[in-house]
C-alpha cells in the first residue's frame, strides 16, 4: 500500500469527483481530501477540505503541498463551439498541474482519461490499453484527450520518480449528475421541462452506434484502488455488454426503458478495478 494520508482530487464537484470523494473518503487508510473545483461547494466532512481553485490560472504550489496522489478529474466541456478555450482550460491546465506535481515532489498521479483517447477501428473486438491512443480529429474533446496521452508519456520519461495511472472510462452516468449531463449532451437550450417521458419517450436508434457505459461509483471504486494500491500504467473501466443501437425507450431521457430481455437498463455494473499491477478491464476503441 502506498502512503496516501494526504490526497489532492481537481474537479471534485463533478460528476465523477462526488462519486470519487465519496469513495475515497469511505476508505480508512485516507486521512485527508483537498478538494479542488472552480467553484468550491461546502462539505460537511471532517475528511474533506474543499478548496476554490482552477487548474487554467491559480498557483498550485502550495495546494499540493504534502500531497501523496494528485486525483485529476477536472475538465472543461463547454463550450464545445470555442475549441481554443477548451484547449486552454483541458490540456494547457492539466500540464501545469502535471509539473506542479512533480515540483512538489507528489509520488502519484491519477489521471481521469477516456476511451476516446484511442484511434478510431472499425471492428469490433475489443482493445487493450496497449492500442494506439491518437484519438479522433474530428472533435476538441478527443483531441484534447490523445494530446494530453503524448504529453504524460514525455513527463513519464522527465520524471520517472513520479507514478502515472491512466484511467480510460467509457461514458460515465449517475442518478445525483442528470443535470449537468442534460446540460453537457444537450447544452444549454435544452431544459429539464423539455425531457419529460410524455414529450421524449424515445432516443434515435442509429445504427452502428456502439456505446459502453459506466456507474459513477462503480469508477469512483476503480479510481479509489488505482489511488491506494500499487499499480502503474494505463486501465480501461467499462461496463459490459457494449450497448448496440440503444434502447429506444430512454432512461437517460426519463422514459420507461426496458433493456433485453425485458429488464430495466441500469447504467453501470459492478466494474472490474485495478488490483495488480498488469490487471486489465477490456474495453472498445472509440468509433
Amino acid at each position: 500500500m502506498t502512503d496516501a494520508k494526504r490526497i489532492v482530487v481537481t474537479g471534485a464537484t463533478g460528476n465523477i469527483g462526488t462519486a470519487v470523494v465519496a469513495a475515497l473518503e469511505a476508505d480508512p487508510q485516507v486521512e485527508e481530501i483537498v478538494g479542488l473545483a472552480r467553484r468550491a461547494v461546502p462539505v460537511n466532512t471532517p475528511t474533506t477540505r474543499p478548496v476554490p481553485a482552477d487548474v487554467e490560472t491559480d498557483d498550485l504550489a502550495p495546494l499540493l503541498r504534502d500531497a501523496a496522489t494528485v486525483v485529476h478529474l477536472a475538465w472543461l466541456f463547454q463550450p464545445t463551439r470555442r475549441p481554443e478555450r477548451t484547449w486552454r482550460a483541458n490540456v494547457l491546465g492539466s500540464i501545469r498541474l502535471f509539473e506542479a506535481a512533480a515540483a512538489a515532489r507528489v509520488r502519484k498521479i491519477v489521471y481521469s482519461s477516456s476511451v476516446v483517447a484511442y484511434s478510431p477501428r472499425q471492428s469490433d473486438t475489443p482493445v487493450a490499453e496497449e492500442w494506439p491512443t491518437h484519438g479522433w480529429p474530428g472533435a476538441a474533446y478527443t483531441r484534447e484527450k490523445a494530446y494530453l496521452e503524448r504529453r504524460l508519456d514525455a513527463f513519464e520519461h522527465r520524471h520517472p520518480g513520479v507514478t502515472v495511472v491512466r484511467i480510460r472510462p467509457g461514458f460515465v452516468f449517475q442518478r445525483a449528475a442528470a443535470s449537468e449531463q442534460r446540460r453537457l449532451f444537450g447544452g444549454p437550450l435544452v431544459t429539464g421541462r423539455l425531457l419529460r417521458p410524455g414529450l421524449i419517450p424515445a432516443v434515435p436508434d442509429l445504427p452502428g452506434m456502439h456505446v459502453q457505459v459506466v456507474h459513477s461509483a462503480d469508477l469512483a471504486d476503480a479510481v479509489r484502488r488505482a489511488t491506494l494500491r500499487p499499480v502503474t500504467g494505463a486501465f480501461n473501466v467499462a461496463t459490459g455488454p457494449v450497448r448496440r443501437r440503444p434502447a429506444r425507450r430512454a432512461d437517460g431521457a426519463g422514459a420507461r426503458g426496458r433493456g433485453p430481455g425485458g429488464s430495466r437498463h441500469r447504467f453501470g455494473g459492478r466494474t472490474p478495478c485495478p488490483r495488480r499491477p498488469g490487471c486489465s478491464t477490456r474495453s472498445r476503441g472509440s468509433r
